[in-house]
């Protein structure tokens, strides 16, 4: 994988371009498709963003949302961009197999592959030209880098701003994860100066869900939590009743874990959710615990040292006695 300051020059002339991002899209992968998808359609090119999934719903008042095609949705139009794209941007995502349904389909793909990221351990072999950051809070401070180290840097405006703002946001926690570093609030300020309205965005972002998500979250926490003193972990299942009982879409169970963190003394939150044809854990901790390891070790997943994901085709009965049979070989590092 070449650097990503070589890949510049091919941006000149007129390409045809396809953005992706990793399946079930969430702030980040949306945020940096849309921003980067509105630099590049103001440099001339013709642009289309194509996510492996559907998204939650409170991201579609995003600009120009309604214009992603959604890969399961319309197969077939994807897959014509796909083959006669000349450049292909990977956003948010360090391996092929993230996509989903659309990995063979990228991994055909004739097209110039580029890579923007900050997951550990990217899968370089898969793309011609990148940048893989785990330093950076989110893959829209790095698509905001990447405009402001081009030829046209001018071109940011308020609404690229918008949608790089939005998944910073998300990634950061409201900025207030680690990975906030002084060149994100930098990048914030720039953002405002340009005209950026901060308030809406939050508004939309967190304030716009069903009552149903609410009355599902209480019953998460009063009947699917458990915690585990003697580790420092709290740990929460949600089975397939749940779901069709409180009529849970995508996005709704987006950072139900962040939850389990605000217990005092736990600096290891797990929850795995049973999804039709997997099970779904998404971890988080606090401090030096590592999850993207303990992710990778046991959940086929991986992600960064306080936020991580994984997957189990277990059952969700297996897959929790799983964790329970492997969190006390952590005792130690919890404590």
């Amino acid at each position: 994988m070449k650097a990503i300051e070589a890949f510049y020059p091919l941006l000149r002339t007129p390409k045809k371009i396809i953005i992706t991002t990793h399946q079930k899209p969430d702030g980040d992968a949306m945020g940096s498709a849309l921003g980067l998808y509105h630099f590049l359609v103001k440099t001339g090119h013709d642009v289309t963003v194509i996510t492996p999934t559907n998204w939650a719903d409170f991201l579609d008042w995003m600009p120009d949302a309604d214009k992603v095609i959604d890969f399961e949705a319309k197969k077939d139009a994807a897959l014509v961009l796909i083959q006669s794209a000349e450049i292909l941007f990977c956003l948010d995502f360090n391996v092929l197999h993230r996509t989903k349904h659309l990995e063979k389909h990228l991994e055909a793909a004739e097209g110039i592959k580029v890579l923007i990221d900050h997951h550990e351990q990217p899968q370089e072999s898969a793309f011609q030209f990148g940048i893989s950051n785990t330093a950076k809070s989110s893959t829209c401070e790095m698509v905001y880098d990447f405009i402001m180290q081009s030829e046209r840097p001018e071109l940011l405006d308020v609404t690229i701003a918008t949608c790089l703002y939005t998944g910073t946001m998300t990634d950061t926690g409201s900025f207030r994860f680690p990975a906030t570093s002084a060149s994100v609030h930098r990048m914030v300020a720039h953002f405002k100066d340009l005209g950026l309205q901060h308030t809406p965005i939050h508004d939309n972002i967190y304030d716009s869900f069903l009552e149903n998500r609410l009355r599902f979250i209480g019953n998460a926490l009063l009947n699917r939590m458990e915690v585990l003193y003697e580790y420092n972990t709290a740990v929460m299942s949600i089975p397939r009743a749940d779901i069709i009982q409180y009529d849970i879409k995508t996005g709704d169970t987006e950072g139900l874990v962040n939850y389990l963190l605000t217990i005092k003394g736990i600096k290891f939150g797990a929850i795995v959710i049973d999804r039709n044809e997997e099970r779904k854990w998404s971890f988080r901790s606090k401090g030096d615990f590592d999850v993207n390891i303990f992710a990778r070790n046991h959940f086929e997943g991986g992600g960064h040292k306080n936020a991580a994901g994984g997957r189990s085709s277990d059952t969700l009965e297996k897959t929790l006695e799983h964790f329970y049979n492997v969190i006390p070989a952590y005792k130690g590092a919890l404590q």
